[in-house]
């Protein structure tokens, strides 16, 4: 290895991923081997994992002169092995992917070569087909984008990934942000930066399982929605107001009809479904604000975002 060239940090979170780790070594090896102009560290970081994953990460840190490894006392989440990595990583560039190669080693050397030849500050990923993934996942998918990019003010790209890779300087601007409620996406986009995206098909799990269920991924919507927008709570504050103006307008034609017709409003019917439906819209409100004040209360008690057990 010299020390002249130019190094690529490559940060891996790693959660339960002892099956895929060998052929993830096994292929971003062989796409470093191409590369002979650059530098190559790896940083493994194991949020947690259950099964033997920190056995293969010790394993392969023996083996490897050039492959360091982070593991966490408990599962603290992607976001935080994310910021980890990145805290670790001592590179020019620092590229982040997941182990279970649904993120192409083979497009780093394309990867590498427009950010060192063309203006850019970061060569991001996208997918543009989720061929191979649940119908319903797709769908929420989708939406999630539309719906976040019409509420924030920092855009975000339909099927992006969080593979990218990016020159120190934009590293060190996301390290500054030091906030517990950490959505990646949104982080990478909001620092700014010149980005080119690469664009390809959706690939599958070389082995293992996926670690995000359906209700997994809609709360981490939910997080993305809360860390970069606050027009829901604007909402929220739009529907009491119009709740309110129903209401008087309600009264009014209630006093006019008993003043003219004798006749008020009758039927309970028409009452309980009013109320339940008023109290509905309360308590969303109620939970929207909910969700904004659980956030502030996680950021104000200031713990620590990881706590690292063991690393080489």
């Amino acid at each position: 290895m010299s020390e002249n060239l130019p190094k690529i940090s490559v940060v891996v979170p790693c959660y339960n991923e002892e099956e895929v780790l060998p052929h993830f070594l096994s292929a971003i090896t062989g796409i470093a081997a191409t590369m002979p102009e650059v530098n190559f560290e790896y940083i493994f970081v194991d949020d947690g994992s259950k099964d033997a994953t920190l056995g293969v990460l010790r394993l392969f840190g023996k083996q490897h002169t050039n492959i360091r490894y982070i593991s966490f006392s408990r599962n603290f989440g992607k976001e935080s092995a994310l910021l980890a990595g990145l805290e670790t990583a001592t590179g020019d560039y620092v590229v982040v992917m997941d182990a279970d190669l649904q993120d192409p080693p083979e497009l780093l050397p394309q990867m590498y070569l427009a950010v060192t030849t063309q203006d850019y500050d970061c060569i991001a990923t996208r997918r543009v087909s989720r061929k191979g993934e649940p119908p319903i996942r797709s769908f929420f998918a989708n939406r999630f984008y539309r719906f976040i990019n019409k509420i924030s003010e920092t855009k975000m790209v339909d099927g992006a990934r969080d593979f990218r890779l990016m020159t120190r300087k934009m590293v060190d601007a996301i390290l500054t942000l030091k906030e517990y409620n950490r959505f990646s996406k949104g982080l990478f986009s909001w620092v700014g930066f010149n980005t080119k995206w690469i664009e390809y098909d959706n690939q599958v799990r070389v082995a293992g399982t996926t670690k995000f269920n359906f209700g997994q991924l809609l709360l981490y919507s939910m997080d993305g929605i809360a860390a970069f927008s606050v027009k829901p709570l604007a909402l929220a504050s739009l529907v009491g107001v119009l709740l309110c103006f129903f209401a008087f307008v309600a009264v009014i034609i209630i006093v006019v009809r008993w003043i003219f017709f004798g006749d008020p409003v009758a039927g309970w019917a028409s009452t309980v479904t009013i109320v339940l439906f008023v109290g509905g819209i309360q308590l969303l409100c109620t939970g929207i604000m909910g969700l904004y004040l659980s956030k502030t209360y996680l950021e104000v008690k200031d713990r620590p975002i990881y706590i690292i057990k063991e690393r080489s």
